[in-house]
């Protein structure tokens, strides 16, 4: 599953890459726990086992979705 964040005055997004048996239930309902301190930080685990904290009020949005394993590159990607 991946989750994409952003964050305010970057340039770019942060892309992490959770462990498959890593429901996207389990990352929002941690999501929504996180955000109810907006001065807390949000901690995920990568596939790798490393941890990644974001600091609550710095982010701008989060994406939550699941693996592409066929992501297209070239004039054919649509």
């Amino acid at each position: 599953m991946d989750v994409r964040i952003g964050i305010f005055q970057a340039a770019r997004e942060l892309d992490i890459e959770l462990a498959s048996e890593v429901t996207q239930e389990a990352v929002l309902a941690q999501i929504e726990v996180a955000f109810s301190n907006p001065e807390g930080v949000i901690w995920f685990e990568d596939k790798r086992g490393r941890r990644i904290g974001v600091p609550c009020a710095r982010i701008a949005y989060v994406e939550v979705g699941t693996q592409d394993d066929g992501r297209k590159v070239g004039f054919g990607a649509s």
